[in-house]
């Protein structure tokens, strides 16, 4: 899970990315200006910035000059238009912008981006300092006693989403295979951080055809999640389209 700051002018395109990078398990921050986005920038500390370029205060590649300006960029910034020439895709990406996402943008190359730019978030950060040695050796020389409340065998340990499991094997095959496919997709939407993707990826199932299974069991997808028939929506159309009901700029 990360959180991701989405800066467009355009009220549609920031609902649909929000809602979709909400279903992949992030926290999404949206901003409808410049101004906002540069006290989001500091007050939610996102750790991957979704920027569009033409807004109508200060456009996104000025933006990107200014905090170029105040130091090396210490988030991946990917850049987002549906009327940005060559040139101006240029001189963003030369200024430090990791991708340049034309619109409208496809899903798969969406999502994409953001996992490469969550990937590059990561090396910004650098690795995790390693435990300290001797706190790690205390711990282990610390007795423990065994509650069987707070510390049950290993047999009766299992993973989260699992506990309980116990399917009726006398009734049809069809309900106790619907039964097993319940627990084992609310387990792997509880594992993935109802990442759809992650889920789908995991059980070899087109993500239209996971929605669809998902429904057809009667599991709640939670956090928010659209209903399945919204997933199935077009490329993210550019301001002015079907997208939003804003003018172009």
């Amino acid at each position: 899970m990360a959180n991701i700051l989405v800066v467009d002018d355009e009220i549609g395109i920031r609902e649909l990315l929000s809602e979709i990078l909400s279903d992949e398990g992030h926290v999404v921050t949206t901003a409808d200006s410049a101004s906002s986005a540069r006290d989001l920038r500091l007050q939610s500390a996102p750790d991957l910035i979704l920027l569009d370029i033409w807004m109508p205060d200060t456009d996104g590649v000025t933006l990107l000059k200014e905090w170029v300006a105040g130091g090396p960029l210490t988030v991946p910034v990917i850049m987002m238009s549906g009327h940005a020439t060559l040139e101006t895709a240029g001189e963003a990406t030369r200024l430090g912008a990791l991708d340049f996402l034309e619109k409208p943008i496809a899903l798969s190359r969406l999502l994409g981006a953001v996992r490469s730019g969550l990937d590059q978030a990561q090396r910004l950060r650098g690795p995790r300092p390693a435990p300290n040695a001797s706190s790690a050796s205390e711990d282990a020389a610390l007795p423990r006693t065994r509650s069987p409340v707070s510390d049950p065998p290993a047999r009766e340990r299992a993973s989260p989403g699992t506990q309980g499991l116990a399917i009726n094997l006398d009734q049809p095959l069809r309900e106790a295979r619907d039964q097993f496919e319940r627990v084992y997709f609310e387990y792997q939407l509880s594992k993935e951080s109802y990442s759809m993707t992650r889920v789908a990826d995991r059980a070899g199932l087109e993500r239209t055809h996971l929605y669809r299974k998902l429904k057809q069991l009667g599991v709640e997808l939670g956090r928010g999640a659209r209903r399945s028939e919204r997933y199935e929506t077009p490329p993210l159309a550019e301001k002015g389209t079907t997208a939003g009901n804003g003018q172009d700029e």
